[in-house]
């Protein structure tokens, strides 16, 4: 039971809102508005060829509905700790069959590895199901330029893979020429990232509602986000044969966007990561990144005299915070014993200080968060009839882990949307969604 009164609650509270101003991380003072603005300018340029922050890679995947039915398919998921695979399969009712699925560490990911040891891994982790089927979709979550036959070369790695060689390569080639080296016949490959495969899988669960569109959001590790684009809206690159009526689905890479609202503390923490300047939107909440940041904010506020004294005094400067640590302790009371060392230290006032800290990140994280939904949604111009909105299929830990996390983000979203408009929207959640997705990409080809 709290001894405080609401005033010195209101007075605790105050203090955060002052320091946290001081330093640019106040949620409050983020105009939405005007960040969507810069946003969707950045999307503008982006399909243009002009420079950008946001790299807008067309994925010459269509907007497509159709899911073959009993037709199995070969999925691979790259894009952190672990390589998935599984063997897929959409019954009558289009709901996924997985057999054979797989779980295996990712190739590069504790020590550096050759071009061949890469793709070796990975055929390998497949070898029991290569003879089902002839068709792989293969969700390659890292920054790929994407061709019109599905293939694409392999910008950069992220997430901290070594694996150099393979940077500047096509990865459906490579992994056709390995699977050749083991005897089995070649097979048609579709190459795409964890928000395309999310996007799919909302068109696939949802076959039967009728959505105005669609937008895949990933806010775990890192974050993205993926929407449909019509096709003569994209003047960059070499979309040759494409018709201009069409649609197909964009890569934003909205994590790099380079406009957001970033404040002294995301600067100071910027310049510690691996990759000063890459990133630097999802730095700002997304899961690989809050528990740093929240570690940098915290510092600040030790030095600038918001904690007690004993705190400060007793503080162990080799405490790492994990973003996991703010969730446990927005829920309370924390279970890891290492923020319950933590709170040994803390007084009362302390408590409720670091609560308001944490919960300012949090908040924040769905402003920001809702800056590149809703503009998705106003670059389509889609859900204006209410019978027909638009569907946002989100994943990732972080969407669904933090606090209050998805209310959050929609109230943040019915904010910015109402003074654009009307427009409509439902936030979905698709069981295991990036291996449908990669199914049903690897099924439409």
């Amino acid at each position: 039971m709290s001894n405080f009164k609401e005033n010195e609650i209101r007075a605790i509270r105050d203090i955060i809102i002052n320091f946290l101003s001081k330093y640019g991380m106040y949620y409050e003072n983020i105009d939405a508005q005007k960040q969507v603005d810069l946003f969707i300018q950045e999307m503008k340029n982006g399909l243009e060829g002009k420079e950008s922050s946001l790299q807008m890679f067309p994925t010459f995947i269509e907007y497509c509905g159709i899911v073959t039915e009993g037709e199995p398919v070969i999925v691979l998921d790259a894009g952190g700790t672990n390589l998935r695979s599984a063997l897929l399969t959409f019954d009558k009712e289009k709901k996924p069959l997985v057999k054979n699925f797989k779980i295996t560490s990712m190739p590069g990911l504790n020590h550096e590895v050759t071009k061949d040891n890469f793709f070796e891994t990975i055929v390998s982790s497949i070898k029991d199901i290569l003879g089902s089927s002839d068709k792989i979709g293969f969700v390659f979550s890292y920054p790929v330029k994407m061709f019109p036959d599905k293939d694409g070369i392999l910008l950069r790695f992220t997430k901290e893979i070594k694996a150099r060689e393979v940077e500047g390569q096509l990865i459906g080639k490579n992994l056709i020429d390995m699977i050749k080296k083991h005897g089995f016949s070649s097979k048609r490959i579709v190459i795409l990232n964890d928000t395309v495969a999310s996007l799919l899988a909302g068109i696939s669960e949802f076959y039967e509602r009728q959505f105005d569109s669609f937008i895949g959001l990933i806010l775990g590790t890192g974050m993205n986000a993926s929407y449909i684009e019509k096709n003569s809206e994209i003047i960059k690159g070499d979309i040759s044969g494409l018709n201009p009526d069409g649609y197909q689905i964009i890569n934003i890479e909205a994590g790099n966007f380079g406009k957001g609202p970033r404040g002294e503390i995301d600067l100071k923490f910027d310049s510690k990561t691996l990759e000063p300047g890459s990133g630097s939107f999802e730095k700002m909440f997304s899961g690989a990144y809050l528990g740093g940041l929240a570690e940098e904010v915290l510092r600040f506020a030790l030095r600038d005299g918001v904690f007690s004294k004993n705190f400060s005094e007793n503080f162990n400067n080799s405490f790492v915070i994990e973003s996991k640590y703010i969730d446990g302790y927005l829920y309370f009371p924390p279970k890891d014993f290492k923020m319950l060392k933590l709170l040994e230290k803390m007084d009362d006032r302390d408590r409720i200080k670091l609560y308001y800290l944490f919960d300012n990140l949090i908040e924040r994280a769905a402003s920001l968060v809702s800056v590149v939904l809703a503009s998705a949604i106003l670059r389509t111009k889609k859900g204006i009839d209410p019978c027909h909105p638009v569907c946002i299929t989100a994943e990732g830990s972080s969407f669904y882990k933090m606090k209050n996390f998805q209310s959050r983000v929609d109230n943040y979203l019915k904010g910015i949307l109402i003074e654009r408009g009307i427009y409509n929207y439902e936030i979905k959640k698709v069981e295991d969604a990036i291996l449908c997705g990669g199914a049903v990409a690897g099924l439409i080809g």
